[in-house]
């Protein structure tokens, strides 16, 4: 890899290249017009979506003032050019019918070219969680980093990498839905301190269905964490703590919540409630673990 200046940690992109101070120079500090038809996209390329519409007014934006910012390419073959950074503006220009594009000129190699994307992605700060998330772990396990090290090539806490990491422990349907914009980055945290993946699926869907904000997740997490025993007037159970914590367990068994009364008496009735077919499946799988 290119040796960086000690002094670039923590500038994203500048921290991986030459001259650091002079990123809009890159060798020879004069961008080409490069035939579209001789560029290809980058394989590697962290993000896997990209809107429609953000792609129709940056269209509109180029064929009003052109390409302001050159895209960076490395020279894979004669004549032959492949994308490090600038996607979107490349999907733009083609959509607008340009032949060519400006674009700097960078020697790299396929390690290289890898981590710049991937740190440029990055500090472009419009990807999405997911996509973030991928990205750092791809830098980490790809370039043996440490959460240290790479918070400090891309220029951000340890703290918020690692919080962009523990999003990967989600179920899938889970990433989904923040990738699809239907939780926000707040609720995900939230969420991901759960371990329960049948729980994490139910609170999630809640968040959906209700609206609930990252205030009213967080504090379903957190009496979900650290349960109060349910208040029971003596009268009416010979041992209400006992119960209370039963009741407790069962709700964290079924990862669902459980209608439990009893009277003084010792007579009472359990009620699992299911909201649909999918929460009932999880139920009845509940049943079958008891059988193993």
């Amino acid at each position: 890899m290119v040796a960086t200046k000690k002094t670039a940690l923590g500038r994203g992109l500048g921290a991986l290249i030459d001259d650091a101070e002079k990123q809009q120079h890159p060798v020879s500090g004069i961008s080409n017009d490069i035939e579209l038809s001789k560029i290809i996209i980058n394989p590697h390329q962290p993000r896997e979506k990209f809107d429609e519409n953000a792609l129709l007014e940056l269209a509109a934006s180029i064929k009003e003032l052109g390409v302001i910012q050159p895209i960076t390419v490395r020279e894979i073959a004669p004549d032959q050019f492949q994308i490090i950074s600038g996607e979107r503006r490349t999907r733009a220009a083609k959509m607008i019918g340009l032949t060519s594009i400006p674009a700097y000129v960078r020697k790299a190699n396929d390690t290289e070219m890898l981590e710049m994307a991937l740190v440029e992605n990055i500090q472009r700060e419009d990807l999405n969680p997911i996509e973030i998330a991928f990205s750092y772990n791809r830098l980490i396990e790809e370039f043996s980093l440490t959460q240290e090290i790479l918070s400090e090539r891309v220029g951000k806490k340890r703290s918020t990498v690692t919080n962009y990491l523990r999003l990967l422990k989600l179920p899938p349907e889970i990433q989904k839905g923040l990738q699809n914009k239907k939780i926000s980055m707040g609720h995900a945290r939230a969420i991901v301190a759960i371990e329960q993946e049948a729980m994490q699926l139910k609170i999630t869907a809640d968040v959906i269905e209700k609206e609930l904000s990252v205030r009213q997740t967080e504090e379903i997490v957190r009496k979900f964490l650290n349960p109060q025993p349910k208040k029971t007037k003596p009268a009416k159970s010979s041992n209400p703590e006992a119960y209370a914590a039963l009741h407790t367990q069962l709700e964290t068994f079924f990862g669902n919540q459980i209608d439990f009364t009893r009277n003084n008496k010792g007579k009472g009735k359990i009620v699992i409630p299911f909201k649909s077919d999918a929460e009932l499946e999880k139920i009845i799988a509940a049943f079958d673990r008891l059988k193993a």
